[in-house]
């Protein structure tokens, strides 16, 4: 089901998980925000509840804290960004111009509309896919 690329520094294949719903490959890209995306990879598994910022964000907390990095506003349908304020991992469901400057640090693989069966308080975790 999920294509195993090779080993690349600039990418990071990994998977997101709605537990008991589903699966979606995730790639954190180190070029969009290296000092991000490496202190998130240092931190994973990661794993929280699911929350729903409007119709178009998903979102879980984690402990990560690091700072905003090449900010940005507007993010496409399937974009991962990290929100600095309170930690979160963030996942867009639809096109979003934000209020919230958060850092680009990846991309959800083709499934996006698992995304949209996820409720508040459903688990999500983000992990490296090891088989």
């Amino acid at each position: 089901m999920y294509e195993l690329s090779s080993p690349s520094v600039s990418k990071k294949q990994l998977i997101l998980e709605i537990r008991g719903k589903g699966k979606i490959s995730c790639d954190l890209k180190r070029h969009l925000s290296p000092r991000t995306v490496g202190t998130i990879m240092r931190s994973l598994p990661l794993e929280g509840n699911a929350h729903l910022m409007g119709q178009s964000i998903l979102y879980f907390e984690t402990s990560v804290d690091s700072g905003i990095e090449r900010a940005r506003s507007e993010f496409k349908k399937g974009d991962v960004a990290f929100l600095p304020s309170s930690g979160s991992v963030c996942f867009f469901i639809n096109d979003v111009s934000s209020g919230k400057t958060m850092t680009p640090i990846g991309k959800l693989g083709d499934d996006v509309d698992v995304l949209k069966t996820a409720k508040s308080g459903d688990v999500l975790c983000i992990y490296e896919d090891t088989a």
